[in-house]
Parts: C-alpha cells; structure tokens; sequence
C-alpha cells in the first residue's frame, strides 16, 4: 500500500501542511513516535544519507544507525504505525564518502542506486530523488539533471516492484536557494517527468519540491518567504506560491517545502492557508536539543563538563556548512549549530552519561526526561501551526 494514500486520507477535507521531520537524534526520533502513537498522526522521518545510510557507507551520524538498523527500530516502537520512513536528499554525491572519494559521475550514480537499493529492503516509504549536487561546481544543463533523475527513478521503480513494495516518490533537481521557482520553471520540470512516467509506465511522483522563499543557514531562515526586502525580479511569495500549488495540484501532485526551519509562528500558520501540502524541519530540532543540554548544564553548574561539549563540537568543524558570508556567529553558536552531530561519539556519550547522573541527584529527573519535553513543545509549534493538531 503507498503510505500516500493515508497522508491524503488525513488532509482531506481539511486545510493542514504535513510535518517531515529530519531524524538528528535518538531522543527526537523516540519524541516522534511517541506523538504519532499518543494523537495517531501521520509523521514521516526524513533521513539523509549523511545521518543515516547503508551498512556498506558506514551508516550515518545519528545513533551509529545504518539503514536496516534504523528501519527496524522505528517500526518495532511504532505501536500505530503512522510514522513513515523517507530518504532525504538521496543520489548521487550526496553522501561524504562519495565526495571524499572524488567519484566520477558513473560511479556515484551507481553508489546511489545501491544506497536507495537499501533504502527499499528496509522497508523505507518514500524515495527523494535529487540531483541537485555536482562537485565540479560547474552549473549542469536541466537535460543532464533531468538524465540523472530518470536513470535513479527508472532504477528505484523497477527494484521496488520486483520486491512487491510500493514507494512514492519525491522528486527535486535543484538546492535550496532561498528564493522562489516561477510557474514557467515548475509547469516545464512536471512536463518533463509527467512523460517520463507515461512513456515508461512508471507510476508518478507524489511529492515535487518547490523553492517557496526558504533557507536554512546559521541558526535563522534567510530566505525570502518571511523577507520585509523581496530579492530582485522576484514576484512575493504570497502571490508566487499559489500559483505553483494550483499547478502541482492540476498534475496530482503535492507540494513539499524544504528548509522550513526557524520561521515564525506567522509565516509557519500561513502554510495551510496557503495550501502548501508538506514542509521538512530538521536542523532546528538538533539545535533545541543541544540547548536543552547546555540549559541543564548551566543549572547544575557543570561547567567543566559543558566546556568539553562545546569545545568537541566546535573542533568537529560541522558547524562551517551553515555559515553565512560574513557570519557574526560566535565560537559558541558554531558549537550549537553542530552539536547534534556529536551525539553518538563515545566521549560526548560520557559527558551525557555524566550529565544524567548529576540531573537524578540533584533534581531528581533524568537529562532525558527534561531534552525530550524541550524537543516535544517544538515539534507541537509546527504541529499546532501546520494545523495537523489542536491541543486543549
């Protein structure tokens, strides 16, 4: 059954945005599922290949999970089984290893194809096409992109039935940019699959992204959806948006926004009204959690134990993909923005140990207990502004 079929169930004859939430750490994953269970929502996990992979790319940073392992343990704690299994940003490049490498296009593809391969034996829903990495920097023609992209889906498509499993499928060609698409651009790429997917009998895509004004970088949304100053010759996202649900929709497509972190309640409140169908939120949670950390840290005092997080957070350098040009960000900032890529290494799994004690000592609570509540109240925010639930 496609797991698609439930989430359009669950939309219909309400206006909701769907929230997709980026694995970033055991306790965030558990904090998901709980409230699946507990409100029997349809939540789906969005795992990149950097946080979760195959056995055979070393899996991920998350929780020393590989793919399988990671599968298994969500649906052995998922009692209502809503919670859904989503590779983020799969293909080519898009895992270090293949960076590192220098692998040649050819080569990566194929990595991809194994990665996605692992994807689908494990039981994963849904399938991110994206082709949207070069390492070259060179920029690549749409007719190369689009190549990429039906070699992956073709592949994906043809493996999934020969094992009897149904996946859907989202599909992007472009990062984030912070602005918006133009109906031209987004009506010529639906063009372009829609007959992919006729000329080879290949069911359709059930998410396609769209740049809707969003941008992660530091610890703020810098993209346009919420800007006081538009970028140049770009049309509001109020009036531009719609008019790219209303094509996605003519095509039997739902509309999913990446990069949908730190925005404002407001702006998070509108995606309903405006029709978006489904929103990523990933990076936000690891940093609700690492402050959560530091916020108990402080209060018992442990400044010893706090200064060595920080500082293996801040010398693990993950922190630099998130800079903007110019960045003011502190030592300090850079040690949070990165702090939940630390998580799973054996010397901060002491340091959380120790904190944990100190917490059942001296408040009488474990660590878990209070960074589990801090991570719960911000995933209501989306929930309760998505519209996806209304708590009394």
């Amino acid at each position: 059954m496609y797991k698609s079929q439930i989430l359009k169930k669950f939309l219909k004859g309400k206006r909701a945005t769907l929230l997709n939430i980026g694995p970033m750490s055991k306790n965030l994953v558990d904090v998901s599922i709980e409230i699946s269970d507990k409100f029997n929502l349809p939540l789906t996990l969005i795992a990149s290949r950097r946080q979760i992979d195959s056995k055979e790319f070393s899996g991920g940073y998350v929780n020393n999970w590989d793919t399988a392992s990671f599968s298994k343990y969500v649906k052995s704690k998922s009692k209502k089984k809503k919670i859904f299994l989503a590779r983020d940003h799969g293909g080519p490049w898009q895992n270090n290893l293949e960076i590192n490498g220098k692998y040649n296009l050819k080569s990566a593809m194929n990595s991809a194809k194994r990665s996605f391969k692992s994807d689908i034996d494990s039981g994963f829903d849904f399938l991110h096409l994206d082709t949207s990495i070069d390492p070259t920097g060179k920029k690549i023609k749409n007719s190369e992109l689009f190549d990429r992209l039906f070699d992956l889906y073709e592949y994906c498509y043809s493996y999934s039935k020969s094992k009897n499993k149904d996946i859907d499928f989202e599909v992007g060609t472009e990062e984030q940019s912070g602005s918006t698409n133009t109906p031209y651009e987004l009506d010529y790429n639906l063009k372009k699959i829609n007959n992919f997917c006729k000329k080879n009998n290949i069911t359709k895509p059930t998410y396609v992204v769209v740049q809707a004004g969003t941008k992660v970088m530091e610890m703020r949304n810098v993209g346009s959806f919420e800007s006081f100053v538009r970028p140049k010759n770009e049309t509001p996202v109020e009036i531009q948006l719609p008019k790219m649900i209303n094509i996605c929709e003519k095509n039997s497509l739902m509309m999913k926004e990446h990069n949908t972190d730190y925005l404002t309640n407001e702006s998070l409140s509108w995606h309903p009204k405006i029709g978006i169908h489904a929103a990523n939120v990933a990076p936000e949670f690891g940093v609700v959690e690492t402050k959560a950390i530091i916020t108990l840290m402080k209060k018992l005092k442990l400044d010893k134990l706090m200064n060595d997080f920080m500082e293996i957070s801040y010398n693990s350098l993950k922190w630099e993909k998130w800079m903007l040009n110019n960045s003011k960000a502190t030592k300090k900032d850079k040690s949070i923005i990165s702090g939940h890529y630390i998580f799973s290494k054996p010397e901060v799994k002491y340091i959380l140990h120790k904190l944990n004690l100190e917490c059942n000592k001296k408040l009488m609570i474990s660590s878990n207990k209070f960074i589990k509540d801090e991570i719960r109240k911000s995933i209501f925010r989306y929930l309760i502004n998505f519209n996806m639930l209304r708590l009394k």
